[in-house]
């Protein structure tokens, strides 16, 4: 009789897919997370696919733990409907409630940021759990879960523990305790590097400033108004961007990278001592990118791939090591993938594909297009090669621009020079525009009509 394995998922907030040394970042430090590149496989052109509210990380949760596109996550995609925005659709199968109804053992700790219902479907315990966006990461307001439901039962007890610390030592504590013979399903949700980014010593200390090399794609302001250019995350730091100030903001994002990368590596020394890392997948991805003064930007709210694209790191039984698979995917893809790696079979009516075969080096195909979306503003399409982005005014709020970005991703990886006005590439946007209007009909995009 097989032994089904043990499913570790980490997922962290805000982080960018190359901010790790093995995705080829040669600033940041990240041994643990680079540990896992070696020891496993890394999917390396993982993508979201957006949503229509400021706070993106609400619907691309939804996506991970449904296997699905937006329009079919959650209750509504309806702009500034954010009472229902965070709500997984009644009736659709989550990740945990899937392999709980397999014979998992289902826990979480952390940041759920959805609804509770989902989550109880979902979940038989759980330990620090933070519903909300974002806190002070020495301040968190946190839940138990149990048999008796939450505790307490309504408003949360404030945690003074550093979140990433006290998530760690919350996972940590369920893997030392857990004794039963089914197989768990961890759900460890980190709230770092979101900001404030204000990591602990000596990592808040660990990168210079003024070591800090800019990006190629930094910008003083964004070239036209994208939309979104009056957000939260864009007041983060003054306009027009200064180099000094863009290059603190990149330490301290790093410093909480580093920081949350020695938990992890806490957290896997114990699956290790528990004498079950051997026969346990561990996943580590992240809700979304950010720009981090990338194209004059600071935040999410775009749709370029420092914003669209996360890691994918996957490791533990039957995974080839040291594999690095650079055809597309959807974050969304994770669901399906860990059920055929898990032996069980994924639901029906999801969009999410397995890309097991891929990982085990079984197959070449990957998805040939993804898509990707931002409000009623923002549409992107890309192949491996080109990449399309349609702007346009939003009727709701006035703001935007009726534009058009083409960039040669192969020649250009930080999306620079536009060549939307190339003549002889009109055969890429009219294939391209051909993409996306069967994206977007195919997921039902409210939008579809306004881009083409």
């Amino acid at each position: 009789m097989t032994v089904q394995p043990n499913v570790l998922f980490i997922i962290a907030d805000d982080h960018r897919y190359d901010a790790i040394g093995a995705a080829g970042d040669r600033v940041v430090k990240t041994p643990i997370l680079d540990a896992i590149a070696r020891t496993g496989t890394m999917m390396n052109s993982t993508h979201i696919i957006g949503g229509v509210d400021g706070a993106v990380c609400v619907p691309c949760r939804a996506c991970i733990h449904t296997g699905t596109h937006i329009f079919q996550a959650t209750e509504s995609q309806t702009i500034d409907d954010h009472d229902r925005t965070c709500v997984i659709r009644a009736g659709a199968n989550t990740m945990p409630s899937w392999f709980r109804s397999h014979g998992y053992y289902t826990h979480a700790v952390g940041k759920w940021h959805n609804d509770r219902t989902s989550f109880s479907d979902g979940f038989c315990s759980g330990n620090a759990l933070f519903f909300g966006g974002m806190s002070d990461h020495r301040e968190v307001p946190v839940f138990d879960y149990g048999s008796n439901g939450f505790s307490p039962p309504n408003e949360p007890r404030v945690e003074k523990q550093f979140s990433t610390e006290l998530f760690t030592d919350a996972a940590i504590n369920f893997l030392e305790q857990y004794s039963e013979e089914d197989p768990f399903f961890l759900y460890l949700a980190y709230t770092s590097p979101h900001d404030p980014r204000t990591a602990p010593e000596p990592y808040a200390s660990m990168y210079n400033p003024k070591d800090i090399p800019l990006p190629p794609s930094f910008m003083e302001e964004h070239p036209f108004d994208n939309g979104e250019l009056d957000v939260r995350d864009e007041h983060l730091a003054d306009y027009p961007r200064r180099q000094e100030e863009i290059k603190s903001h990149i330490a301290d994002y790093y410093a909480m990278i580093t920081h949350m990368d020695y938990h992890i590596g806490r957290v896997l020394q114990s699956l290790a001592d528990s004498g079950k890392l051997e026969n346990t997948i561990v996943v580590y991805t992240a809700d979304h990118g950010l720009a981090v003064g990338r194209h004059g930007l600071l935040g999410k709210q775009n749709v370029y791939d420092h914003s669209i694209r996360v890691p994918w790191l996957i490791q533990g039984p039957g995974i080839p090591a040291g594999r690095r698979i650079d055809q597309l995917a959807y974050q969304f893809d994770i669901f399906p993938t860990l059920c055929e790696m898990a032996g069980v079979s994924a639901p029906d009516g999801i969009a999410g594909q397995s890309v097991a075969d891929l990982i085990r080096g079984e197959t070449k195909q990957g998805r040939e297009t993804v898509y990707a979306l931002y409000k009623d503003i923002q549409r992107m399409v890309k192949d491996e090669r080109w990449k399309m982005i349609l702007y346009r005014r939003s009727e709701l709020t006035g703001q935007g621009s009726d534009r058009m970005q083409l960039f040669d991703l192969k020649n250009d990886p930080w999306e620079i020079r536009n060549l939307a006005s190339s003549t002889e590439l009109n055969p890429q946007i009219e294939r391209l525009q051909g993409e996306l209007r069967t994206w977007m009909n195919r997921t039902g995009d409210p939008y579809a009509d306004c881009f083409l």
